[in-house]
C-alpha cells in the first residue's frame, strides 16, 4: 500500500477520533450531548470522592488528554489509548445495563487501534526504532 493509500484512511481516521475525543471531553463539564453522570454504574461512581460528577470531570480531562495526543504527533500513543480506554468505558457502561452503547463503544476501541497501527505503518522504520530506544532507556 502506498503512503498515498494509507493517508487517504488515516487521515479521517485520526480527525475523527481526535476531534470525537476533544468533544465528548470538554462535554463532561458542560452536559451538551447528554448528561453523562447517568451512564456511570454505582460501583465506578463509589470510586471517586464527589460520585458520578466528580468521575465524569476526571474522565472529561482523560478524554481530552487523549483528543490532544491523537490530533498531534503522538498519533500512536493517543489511538492505542483511546482504545483502551473505549474498552474501560465499554466496561463501565455493560456493568450500568447500557449494552447497545457498550457494543458501540468496543467498535469504536477497534477502529481506534486500527488508527494506532496505520499510523505504525506511516511512521519510518527509523522513527519506530527510535521511539523503542527511547522508552527502552527511559525504563532502565
Amino acid at each position: 500500500m502506498t503512503n498515498s493509500a494509507i493517508d487517504r484512511i488515516w487521515w479521517p481516521l485520526r480527525l475523527t477520533y481526535g476531534v470525537v475525543a476533544l468533544a465528548a471531553g470538554c462535554d463532561k463539564f458542560l452536559n451538551l450531548l447528554a448528561n453523562w453522570e447517568r451512564y456511570v454504574s454505582p460501583w465506578a461512581a463509589s470510586l471517586v470522592p464527589g460520585g458520578a460528577a466528580a468521575l465524569m470531570h476526571a474522565v472529561g480531562i482523560i478524554e481530552m488528554a487523549v483528543g490532544i495526543l491523537i490530533l498531534t504527533r503522538r498519533t500512536r500513543l493517543g489511538a492505542y489509548l483511546a482504545s483502551a480506554w473505549l474498552l474501560a468505558v465499554a466496561f463501565n457502561l455493560l456493568t450500568a445495563g447500557f449494552l447497545d452503547t457498550a457494543v458501540r463503544d468496543i467498535a469504536m476501541s477497534v477502529g481506534a487501534w486500527t488508527l494506532a497501527r496505520i499510523t505504525e505503518l506511516r511512521e519510518p522504520v527509523s522513527e519506530r526504532m527510535e521511539v523503542a530506544a527511547h522508552s527502552a532507556g527511559a525504563g532502565a
